[in-house]
């Protein structure tokens, strides 16, 4: 499976999979005003950002899953709804931790929404271990929300 930097033909597509993944692990786990700050137009935002240190893996223009880095930490990985199950999710985590060794991280770490089960599932599955749990804020024009998310930890060579 070839783990590639995106084209431009993949990033409507990428923020389409993004959201759809967000949803899909997110959205019964935390307060629907966080759910509803996560329309469409953010990812395609987002992705225009920071599409520039994505990493997917599929066909140009219908990619399979991507992920991303920010220093130490795995912070994005999604997979279609089409390529859960396959064994993509696994060869995707692979590059993500051989991509971090590379960059000199020997204990990276990530954040999983607390009772997002099938996620956890996977984690352990890659080796990553849950450290503790911590809450994230999110400042709305309404409110202040929180939830809490697990960190899993892992230790590369």
């Amino acid at each position: 499976m070839q783990i590639r930097a995106p084209q431009a033909a993949d990033l409507d597509h990428l923020a389409r999979l993004w959201h759809e993944g967000w949803h899909d692990a997110h959205a019964a786990l935390v307060p629907p005003a966080w759910a509803r700050a996560r329309p469409l137009e953010l990812f395609h935002e987002r992705v225009a950002a920071a599409h520039a240190g994505m990493r997917v893996t599929g066909p140009p223009g219908t990619p399979l899953g991507f992920f991303m880095l920010r220093g130490e930490e795995l912070w994005q990985f999604y997979l279609a709804r089409p390529a859960r199950g396959t064994g993509i999710a696994a060869a995707l985590m692979a590059q993500a931790e051989a991509e971090l060794a590379r960059r000199g991280i020997v204990a990276p770490w990530l954040d999983c929404a607390a009772g997002n089960n099938r996620a956890a599932r996977f984690y352990e599955k890659s080796g990553w271990s849950r450290a503790r749990t911590e809450v994230k804020r999110l400042e709305t024009a309404e409110r202040v929300l929180e939830i809490e998310v697990w960190i899993y930890q892992k230790s590369l060579p």
